[in-house]
């Protein structure tokens, strides 16, 4: 997996370069996932901050809305009830997945939960384009001694 961690996305031409140098081709012809899942843990978003993400507006201009040849999304917390051969050739097509912010000890729990997590070793080629958690969830200090969503 090739990373590429920011805090708020795609936002200067050195970032765009590096994110084009990490696909080994023009944005335009690469595939993208969106995962919108660490913003369900989070209390300031919602149905339609995952919204704007999802549709490119406002700030999600500089993850979603950069032109991708496709875009779908990927969401975690469905992937429990739904078959791993359903959603694995979806990552694995995938040029890149791009992962948005919120809460990151939630998004951690569901890469493991959902299965993600144990899929990433396996995908070399695949850029994750993280955004805030969606960074900090690649760091190896995120675990269940921080997790504090009371569900959890």
């Amino acid at each position: 997996m090739k990373l590429l961690l920011t805090s708020g996305g795609v936002t200067n031409p050195s970032i765009r370069s590096e994110l084009v140098r990490l696909l080994g081709k023009p944005i335009a012809e690469s595939n993208a996932l969106v995962v919108p899942t660490a913003q369900w843990g989070h209390p300031m978003c919602g149905p339609a901050s995952v919204r704007r993400v999802i549709v490119a507006v406002d700030d999600s201009q500089h993850l979603t809305g950069l032109g991708w040849a496709s875009l779908g999304v990927l969401e975690l917390t469905a992937l429990p009830t739904v078959g791993a051969d359903r959603w694995l050739p979806w990552v694995q097509e995938a040029d890149v997945l791009l992962v948005d912010g919120g809460d990151a000890t939630y998004l951690c729990h569901w890469m493991r939960a959902s299965g993600l997590a144990d899929l990433l070793p396996s995908l070399p080629d695949t850029v994750w384009v993280g955004v805030s958690a969606g960074s900090m969830v690649m760091t190896p200090r995120i675990g269940s001694d921080f997790v504090a969503w009371p569900s959890a």
